[in-house]
Parts: C-alpha cells; structure tokens; sequence
C-alpha cells in the first residue's frame, strides 16, 4: 500500500505519524498545489490531506486510489460525486476539537472581557511600580455570571460551550440556523432574538447555504452594543467588512475571531486596521489546534486507513 500526505504541514511538525509507516509506504509532501497534485497521486493507495482540492483534475491520474481521507471535519473540498463514480472512499473526522474549540472559545472571551492585554502592558510598561493605588481602575471588566450567552450551532463544541457558560453562571440561549427542531434541555430562540438578548454570542455553526454572510450588518445593528462577539465556525459566516464597521461605530464591544474569510488572511482584509486589543482578538485559525486534538484526529484517520483494508 502508498500512502501519500499531500499537505502535512497543516497537521504540524511535531505529531508523531511514524505509526503509518506500518501500513506501508509513505510518502510526505509538505503542501501541494492543485496543479501538483496529478503527479502525486499516480500510484497512490490512500491520500491524506486537509486543503487540497479532490476532483477528477486533481486526481484523475490516480489509477489505484481506493480512500481519501481528510485530516478535518469538514469535507467541502471534495467532488464526492466523482469520488463515488470511480468507487473511491472518502472519511473525514468529527469530535477530535470539541474540547480545544471550547477551551479556546474561553480563552478569547476572557482576553477581550477582562482587557487583558492592557493590564499586561500596563505592568510590563512599568506603569505599576509606585503607582498610587494596589488596584488599577482605568479599564472595566464585568462577569459571565448573570450573562445571556447566544450560541449559533449547537453541535457537540456548542453543547460543550454552552455546558462551560452555564458553570461560569451564564444564562444559554441557542439558534439552528437550519431550522432544527429543539435541543432537550437547551432554550431554543429565533435568530433575532438571540442577536438582541445576548450579551455574549459564539459561533459554533458549519459553513453552508444557511449559514454562509448570516452574521451580516443588519445582525450587528440588533446586537447589544456591549456584547462581545466569537467567531469560531468558519469564516464567511461573519461579513467582515460589516464587523468592521460594527466595530469602529460601537455597535458591538468586541470580537474574537479564530476563522476568516479567507486564510491565510489577505492584505486586504479590513480587520488589518484594527489594532485595539480590547476590541478585536484574531487568532489564526489554532483553536482546534491543541497537541492532543491533533494527536488523536491522527490516530482516528490511523485507525480508519487500517480498517478499511482489513
């Protein structure tokens, strides 16, 4: 059997793979390009990847391929239709971030609620020393406790988050942007009234046709203008030259975004001016990111490559 990693840098250098070496023969290429691809693939078995386009001008050439599998949940970038027409398998990952995504969820939520990049630099600028108080009151900071916590995709990361909101004292409210009917043992809202209750509102949604430009201008104007905002679906649910504008004009406190529009992110990006820490925190595309989440979603496609040639 080959197996050929077609995008190993998106996994990162320090995950052990050494156990598909016992599955057969390995080959690793750091990124591809679709227009790379053909030649890659020719006398593969198994490819592994995570952005790498699949569709017959990438892997037309492959004459033994028999699985695909893509080193993420989402499975966007495959032409399953032509998978399926040259029985090619295909097998994604869900449930190896749930506890990373929410940890990191916190993590932005608490950096931008308590201003804590300006109370690091307030000590670090030696601002403190022989200061004439023990406790620094020019910036404000507030508790979850007795909040309204407005989560978009009430998934597993969204339950969980939801689970974490209500131990910090949190009151939860959810949407389905889809329409699905409601979860037992959470409140179900419409869309507009999670927007205007909320005091905190996550993202935890998959991009599709419901989803894609929902958090638009006409969303930020019905937020609360002290409700700090998450992103950590996918990018092209939020509209970012909207959030821009929601943020210079006040309509929202702040906003925490793990994921955009496009990634890596573009020059052009009207995020790019926004240098205020208290404001917006954007991490790049980590929160699912955690050694262990990585580890496991490696053992998990490990497993599945093995039992499908058992």
């Amino acid at each position: 059997m080959k197996i050929v990693f077609l995008d190993v840098k998106t996994i990162g250098g320090d995950i052990d793979l050494s156990a598909y070496d016992e599955l057969g023969e390995v080959v690793k290429y750091s990124f591809s390009s679709p227009e790379e691809v053909p030649a890659r693939v020719t006398d593969a078995d198994v490819i592994i990847l995570n952005k790498v386009p699949v569709n017959e001008q990438t892997i037309g050439t492959a004459k033994n391929l028999k699985l695909v599998c893509v080193t993420a949940t989402g499975t966007n970038n495959l032409d399953k239709e032509y998978l399926d027409s040259k029985g090619i398998a295909w097998r994604n990952v869900a449930g190896y971030s749930t506890e990373t995504v929410a940890q990191h969820t916190f993590a932005m939520l608490l950096f931008l609620l308590e201003k804590l990049r300006y109370y690091d630099d307030y000590v670090k600028e030696e601002r403190y020393v022989n200061d004439v108080s023990f406790t620094h009151f020019a910036e404000h900071f507030t508790e979850i406790h007795g909040k309204t916590w407005g989560i978009i995709g009430l998934g597993a990361i969204g339950r969980r988050v939801a689970e974490i909101a209500r131990a910090f004292g949190a009151k939860v409210i959810y949407c389905s942007s889809s329409g699905a009917p409601a979860q037992e043992g959470y409140e179900q809202v419409d869309f507009e009234t999670l927007l205007t209750q909320s005091d905190i509102i996550s993202v935890h949604a998959p991009l599709n046709k419901h989803t894609e430009g929902l958090i638009n201008s006409k969303a930020f104007e019905k937020m609360k203008s002290s409700c700090i905002f998450l992103n950590l679906g996918r990018g092209p649910i939020v509209d970012e030259q909207a959030l821009y504008n929601a943020l210079v004009r006040n309509q929202i406190a702040a906003a925490g975004l793990d994921v955009l529009c496009k990634e890596p992110m573009s020059a052009d990006n009207p995020l790019l001016k926004l240098k205020d820490s208290k404001r917006l925190l954007i991490t790049p595309h980590i929160a699912w990111a955690s050694v262990e989440a990585r580890t496991h979603l490696m053992e998990i496609i490990h497993g599945q490559v093995k039992d499908f040639f058992a």
